[in-house]
């Protein structure tokens, strides 16, 4: 049976900057939905909200139909970050971290360590220093730490910015890859509207903390309903 992630009427507020204003929407498991949008048009607050890091001033979240405050997604959702930190630690304790916090014992860490780097092609990396691989190697270890707990929800906040085009074609592959392994329900911002085009079975498009139109991907590249999302697509807005 599919799950079902709802955001009902969300709206947050930054002093005298409305990030989101009253928005909706609903993605199930074995998908990608992509967020879209220029710089500051809401999609990292969405994101985090969904993943429990920050909590709306209106509105709510329901999982499979029952409201979900901020610290029940943390129990069902991970994000990863455009910039992640990596502790000062071998590679293989920065992935076995959020299983070791899960109560997760030494056999069943080792192996969900080890299939999370094959994941992302980092077999062999296990006992290296983190903080002294590539910025792309770190962003793939990073990948790896959240497939390796199996959530619920995974959110992806620009995972593939300023990276080469080798690591991120691996990361790309690797996410395709975990929603056939363990269908959870993908949220994935991006400014790449290629990648979108290529990763998404829904794109979302989200501007001045409103969506403006949610379509399947060959709809809203050849199609879009929205003029601001024709301009957005062409290259005519400013990110």
């Amino acid at each position: 049976m599919p799950t079902y992630l709802q955001m009902k009427n969300i709206s947050k507020t930054y002093e005298r900057i409305k990030a989101l204003d009253s928005v909706s929407l609903s993605a199930t498991d074995g998908g990608i939905v992509s967020l879209v949008g220029v710089n500051g048009s809401g999609k990292t607050t969405l994101l985090r909200i969904m993943a429990g890091l920050e909590e709306p001033d209106y509105g709510e979240v329901l999982f499979d139909d029952r409201k979900c405050e901020p610290q029940d997604l943390r129990q069902i959702s991970t994000m990863v970050f455009q910039k992640n930190v990596m502790f000062n630690r071998k590679v293989c304790d920065n992935v076995a971290f959020g299983l070791r916090v899960r109560g997760y014992n030494k056999d069943e860490t080792a192996i969900r360590v080890s299939d999370a780097l094959e994941s992302v092609r980092l077999d062999g990396f296990e006992n290296r220093k983190a903080r002294k691989l590539s910025g792309g190697e770190q962003q793939r270890v990073a990948l790896a730490r959240a497939f390796a707990i199996e959530p619920k929800i995974l959110l992806l906040d620009e995972p593939t910015a300023n990276l080469d085009p080798s690591n991120a074609i691996i990361i790309e592959r690797a996410i395709s890859a975990i929603i056939k392994r363990n269908s959870c329900i993908v949220i994935l911002a991006t400014h790449n509207l290629h990648q979108a085009k290529r990763l998404s079975d829904s794109i979302i498009h989200i501007n001045s903390g409103k969506i403006l139109e949610v379509a399947d991907p060959k709809e809203f590249f050849a199609n879009p309903k929205h003029e601001i999302s024709n301009r957005f697509i062409k290259g005519e807005l400013q990110f």
